[in-house]
């Protein structure tokens, strides 16, 4: 765990208008929009929906414990975001061009304060009550010396960090597989039991979506339908359900999938993690890329060249950078584990994003990369042609190359399903030329 501090001028309030205090960020309190919403009501149901996820452990319940939402100001759109307290569900709400009627002021991301007696306000929103909105403290605010400053130390866990950069890769795999109407969303979601943490496959049929037991091509995984509970209120602004995942196939393991409610001006998105025990800081998917540093170099000068535009256009920063599009993929998911850049699988593309945490957190908190390091600079790899041998404690395992199996309980429990174990890495990072004096050297150096 770790200790964040948020800074507010004063109380997020909905009187006349909305204003949302931010905290720190790319300027001390930002300020990103003023204007109206055009669809008031179902931004402030989405809202309402982003900070109950960021209240929420779906598994293992506990009293609700507030945490601040993150919110990204693009060119056009502002993009609202949070984790729940167990990690497990990973929501956003996206406010498109559309939906916005005044002026994006700043890019950046920061934190914005959702506290209980704003939500309780936004809950008497109507569809059609006019609202002014000023993401950011205002003028008069910022101008007065006396005016009210409210500070909140919270708990943040180190998984919520994390979570950031195992969602991006995560879901950057994913591809639509369905897409139903709002009226048979609304039967589907009638259907879905309220708490249960069962694993189910949602696969195509007709109109609408068919639940079974077993996975199948072309279904989606909906581990725990509990924990789509945040959506069930946007249903009645939506216009339809489209669900993502992976391809799967018949013995499938269960994996994350991205469940979206959309309109012409708002999208609100859950995506799952894998099982409803299982975070999503858990999940490995980061770890090859934060293991070799081969892809360090191109992401430093993608990293230069990324702007606030809606989306990241991939053959746009080849052209720019001078490098193929492979290697600028291989550059955007370096960046994703720290945070850098997010994934919108509604448009297929990345999007810039710079979380108000440092840049190298998630890489000090996976404790399977420090432990590969520790491996490493310890001198318990030995690297051989087919089947490498890693001293972990008072045992030896065996890391088979070809498969990238190993002999230690980890493997032999997820199988591969939830990133390499430490004993992987530390191989693939010694085959790569890593060893006890370049990690001391980079230790030394950061």
């Amino acid at each position: 765990m770790v200790t964040a501090a948020y800074s507010y001028l004063g109380s997020s309030t909905l009187d006349d208008g909305l204003t949302l205090q931010t905290s720190g960020g790319p300027a001390a309190h930002p300020r990103f929009f003023t204007g109206f919403l055009t669809s008031p009501g179902a931004a402030a149901t989405g809202l309402l929906a982003v900070a109950e996820v960021a209240r929420t452990r779906y598994f293992r319940p506990l009293p609700p414990a507030s945490l601040d939402p993150v919110v990204t100001a693009g060119s056009d759109r502002l993009r609202f975001e949070s984790f729940s307290g167990c990690c497990g569900v990973y929501a956003r709400l996206d406010v498109l061009p559309g939906g916005l009627d005044g002026e994006i002021i700043a890019h950046g991301t920061t934190n914005v304060d959702v506290n209980l007696p704003l939500q309780r306000a936004l809950t008497r929103v109507g569809r059609s009550d006019p609202m002014h909105v000023a993401v950011g403290p205002d003028d008069l605010t910022v101008t007065t010396f006396d005016g009210p400053l409210v500070e909140k130390k919270v708990p943040l866990p180190s998984r919520w960090l994390r979570g950031f950069a195992e969602a991006q890769v995560l879901t950057a795999r994913f591809d639509p597989r369905a897409e139903i109407g709002v009226a048979e969303a609304r039967a589907l979601f009638n259907r879905l039991p309220a708490t249960d943490k069962s694993i189910l496959w949602a696969v195509p049929a007709g109109r609408t979506l068919r639940f079974t037991s077993r996975p199948a091509p072309g279904a989606v995984c909906l581990p725990g339908a509990g924990r789509l509970a945040a959506l069930k209120p946007f249903l009645r602004y939506a216009t339809g359900l489209r669900v993502f995942g992976p391809a799967v196939a018949a013995g499938s393991q269960p994996v994350a999938s991205t469940w979206e409610l959309s309109m012409p001006t708002l999208r609100l998105s859950l995506t799952l993690s894998p099982e409803a025990y299982r975070g999503f800081s858990g999940e490995g998917a980061v770890l090859e890329s934060l293991a070799t540093d081969e892809v360090a170099d191109d992401a430093d000068l993608v990293s230069a060249l990324l702007s606030w535009d809606p989306t990241i256009d991939v053959d746009s920063l080849a052209t720019a950078s001078g490098l193929d599009a492979a290697r600028v993929r291989d550059a955007l998911t370096q960046l994703g584990t720290a945070g850098r850049v997010g994934y919108d699988v509604a448009e297929a593309g990345y999007f810039h994003r710079t979380l108000p945490y440092a840049a190298d957190a998630v890489e000090k908190m996976n404790p399977r990369l420090a432990g590969a390091r520790a491996l490493i600079s310890a001198g318990a790899v030995t690297p051989g042609d087919e089947v490498s041998v890693v001293v972990s404690g008072d045992e030896t395992y065996h890391v088979r190359h070809e498969s990238q199996s190993c002999t230690c309980p980890w493997w032999a429990k997820h199988r591969g399903g939830r990133g390499p174990c430490k004993h992987v890495l530390a191989v693939r990072m010694a085959r790569a030329g890593e060893t006890a004096e370049t990690i001391a050297k980079a230790e030394a150096s950061a």
